[in-house]
């Protein structure tokens, strides 16, 4: 059918993923470094998302695609992101459309690996512990590429073993509580997933004596995790606000998401950003 949906112009767009929270139906996301729409019947053409691209790469057009399909749209939001279907909802509703959505009875689910936890002695200092490991292959965009170790003097001597400062479970913002108890006037760190990894020092200089969430705004969903911030922010009395993110383009992804929440919560507190170096922290 021929009616109104988004276009992206790849060669404006930097794939810095401001776009996709900005999507109501969750049709955006950014894979090889470009913003994609994933299906043409997620996407309502109502443009929700325009005013979010700093390159303006995206537009909307007359042409015929696939059409909106609003059930699937639900489901889709209901497997990936279903705090978002109340947002969904609501901005069909301002554009005078109605949504097929009925509210599901609440269900409750346990998972004793993100049963919460909250400590405040320190670990000592140990040997190597065990751990599970496991492996994936990923895409060839210029964020993920394949990057060599680099040379690097071997130490002198063996080096001491530092603590954790890790003062909570879980960590992942998916998976934490809005009113989980050490997010209570704490200093609050969002960290990208592949920061501590790429900073050695990353305990001691980032995570001692803050609240920790981290996430992965390029694999996860945007849109989720500003609203699940913006929770944490309204909530509780979050003292300041840091976030931790590599130098790749695709996590400044993570740097919108922490303005953008914090714009949403009201509240006025300190924030700071860190770019951490892929080479050398």
């Amino acid at each position: 059918m021929k009616r109104q949906i988004i276009t992206i112009d790849e060669e404006k767009c930097d794939g810095c993923g401001a776009c996709v929270p900005g999507c109501a139906e969750g049709a955006l996301q950014v894979v090889d470094g470009k913003a994609r729409l994933m299906k043409e019947s997620f996407c309502d053409g109502l443009g929700a998302c325009l005013g979010e691209c700093p390159q303006g790469a995206l537009r909307v057009v007359e042409m015929v695609v696939d059409a909106y399909d609003e059930p699937a749209v639900l489901t889709h939001l209901q497997r990936t992101a279903p705090e978002l279907v109340e947002r969904h909802v609501a901005h069909l509703r301002e554009h005078g459309m109605a949504s097929s959505y009925k509210p599901a009875p609440a269900s409750v689910v346990a998972c004793p690996s993100v049963q919460l936890r909250e400590w405040n002695e320190r670990p000592h200092a140990t040997g190597h512990g065990q751990a599970h490991r496991h492996a994936s292959a990923a895409g060839g965009r210029p964020a993920a590429a394949v990057t060599p170790i680099w040379d690097r003097e071997p130490p002198a001597a063996a080096e001491p073993r530092v603590r954790s400062e890790l003062r909570q479970w879980p960590v992942q913002l998916h998976l934490l509580p809005p009113q989980a108890p050490f997010f209570q006037d704490a200093d609050l760190c969002l960290v990208a997933d592949c920061a501590p990894f790429a900073y050695p020092n990353f305990h001691a200089d980032f995570l001692k004596d803050h609240a920790l969430a981290i996430g992965c705004p390029k694999l996860d969903d945007g849109r989720a995790y500003i609203a699940k911030l913006t929770q944490i922010l309204r909530l509780n009395d979050v003292r300041s606000l840091k976030v931790v993110r590599m130098e790749v383009p695709c996590c400044g992804g993570l740097e919108f998401i922490a303005q953008q929440a914090l714009a949403n919560s009201g509240k006025e507190i300190p924030f700071e950003s860190v770019i951490v170096n892929i080479r050398n922290g």
